[in-house]
């Protein structure tokens, strides 16, 4: 019996959003009385943050405290049309359109306070704080919540926004019908070392490295933690989940929660995670989003590393104890390949 180590590597260059119709998202934004900003979304927040960062990106272009701003994210018949909460697009085209909604709401919002200030709305700045400024006269200056108040009490102005964000529609070979299906592409490098117990076949993922380029972090907490779930999905994908070898007859597989394997706190393994920032020159304020990402090399670089530990290529996932000690019987034991 012996335990052997190997490491694996996989690399990904992940498309960010699609091409269908110009995969549009929209956004509407409008402030309350008091000053207070309301964003308007149908973009669903399935955990990955999406509110955070589009309640980021609102209060950044309206030049108001993030405090200021809340973000409600309705159903498909109240709120503005959005293509959905999936291929990585969030970020990316949601971001855009909460700019243009939140450009337009802004101007508004100035053109208000120029009223009640007797100035040019040009010659007006916001300092992030919740009051607005004449440029090189600080005294004169009046709070968000007053000149959104005049706006709706004294000027009958509504402070409201609207945005939608298309991207450029691909240009078509006529001979061979090629085209380009996304405007961005987010990229991952990542490492995995596993021990692999040649006896029993058990697979443990002793430690993970990687680096991945998501553009711009809008909020680089949230980005690091979702590189980290991620990348625990994938583990889980790559080494338990799954109802194969019998789907779709699954009278021998899992059938409930109660029998389906996952991984569990014991299995946590350390992350050592990079983020490289270039920014996207599409992007709402640089950002891309790492969305589906976060997980999709890991699964190719846990088959690689078993690979290298024992020698045995497993290609149908996920990577079970069964199937390694079938592959080391078969080759007449472990062959571990060489390490770099």
């Amino acid at each position: 019996m012996a335990r052997h180590r190997g490491k694996g590597f996989a690399c990904i260059n992940y498309p960010i959003g699609m091409n269908l119709g110009g995969d549009p998202s929209q956004a509407l934004v409008h402030s309350n009385p008091d000053g207070k900003f309301m964003v308007a979304l149908s973009s669903i927040d399935l955990g990955q943050g999406m509110k955070s960062v589009t309640r980021q990106i609102a209060a950044e272009t309206l030049g108001v405290p993030v405090a200021d701003v809340y973000v409600d994210t309705a159903d498909s018949d109240t709120g503005p049309h959005c293509m959905g909460s999936f291929a990585s697009r969030g970020t990316h085209r949601v971001g855009n359109a909460v700019i243009q909604a939140a450009q337009e709401a802004r101007a508004v919002m100035l053109e208000a306070a120029a009223e009640e200030l007797e100035v040019n709305a040009a010659d007006l700045v916001t300092d992030g704080k919740g009051n607005i400024h004449v440029k090189g006269a600080p005294s004169r200056t009046i709070t968000v919540a007053a000149a959104c108040g005049a706006a709706q009490f004294k000027q009958g102005r509504t402070v409201s926004g609207r945005g939608i964000f298309l991207i450029p529609l691909s240009d078509v070979d006529p001979e061979t019908g090629e085209m380009t299906p996304v405007s961005c592409f987010a990229h991952a490098a990542l490492v995995v070392e596993v021990e692999v117990d040649d006896e029993t076949g058990d697979v443990a993922v002793v430690e993970i490295n990687s680096a991945y380029e998501v553009g711009r972090a809008l909020n680089p907490r949230l980005v690091e933690q979702q590189l980290v779930g991620g990348a625990w999905m994938g583990m889980s994908h790559a080494l338990w989940e799954t109802t194969e070898p019998y789907y779709p007859d699954r009278s021998h597989g899992p059938v409930d929660f109660n029998t389906y394997l996952m991984p569990g706190p014991g299995n946590i393994a350390p992350h050592n995670i990079a983020i490289l920032e270039r920014p996207a020159p599409d992007g709402p304020y640089g950002g891309k989003g790492p969305g589906e990402m976060c997980a999709n090399p890991v699964l190719p670089a846990v088959a690689n590393a078993v690979y290298n530990a024992v020698g045995v290529r497993v290609d149908e996932l996920p990577i079970t104890p069964e199937k390694v000690l079938r592959g080391i019987r078969a080759q007449g034991g472990a062959r571990p390949q060489a390490r770099r």
